[in-house]
């Protein structure tokens, strides 16, 4: 009677397979990977945004500048606070300081602001958090140097033109808004309706 020969060991099959010329893992059953995530398996969660609070302002030097020294931890409109806390500042810093030392002091926050926005908004988790006001308050300060001398009325409503093209964005600051990111998108836009705000104005003076 005829015999089998008895079957070869997993390897010998494999080699065997190489030598017909099919690849050794063709001839192989398909084992999961160890430590392999199964299907079911829970996805990483994104890191949610994070809320601007006193406690986060006072944790670094840049946060208490971006956040406008508090006046961006309004619970509602901070941009709107922001700009309230720059006109006031601009109102006490204006009896020592010369036009040169305001147009330098813009030009250097603006500079800085890129990346001090950049920073905060990359701590905060979000690429444009509403508590970063830096950007509104070094706009508003060049409306109001432009302006100057104004009445308190022509300041109010330097300020009133200037919310509406901050907070409505109409174009191309809408543009400008969506397309340019990071620190210099936060601060540029809001020279773009600082920008408008004082076009605003100079059609308005020369109506009158």
């Amino acid at each position: 009677m005829q015999t089998e020969p008895p079957l070869g060991s997993s390897d010998d099959f494999a080699s065997g397979a190489t030598r017909s010329g099919l690849p050794p893992d063709a001839a192989r059953p398909d084992t999961p990977e160890p430590n392999a995530p199964g299907p079911d398996a829970p996805r990483p969660q994104a890191s949610r945004p994070r809320r601007a609070t006193a406690q986060f302002m006072l944790s670094h030097p840049l946060h208490l500048i971006s956040l406008g020294f508090g006046s961006g931890l309004s619970p509602f409109a901070p941009g709107t606070f922001g700009t309230l806390f720059a006109w006031a500042s601009f109102d006490v810093l204006n009896r020592y300081l010369t036009v040169l030392d305001w147009a330098a002091l813009i030009v250097v926050g603006f500079l800085a602001g890129i990346s001090i926005s950049a920073f905060t908004a990359k701590r905060l988790g979000t690429d444009d958090p509403s508590s970063v006001v830096w950007d509104e308050i070094v706009a508003f300060w060049l409306v109001l140097l432009m302006v100057t001398p104004a009445t308190f009325t022509g300041q109010a409503w330097a300020f009133v033109v200037f919310r509406f093209f901050d907070m409505v964005k109409p174009p191309p600051i809408r543009y400008f808004d969506r397309r340019l990111k990071g620190g210099f998108g936060i601060m540029f836009d809001d020279l773009v309706a600082a920008f408008f705000t004082l076009l605003v104005i100079a059609l308005w003076r020369m109506s009158v």
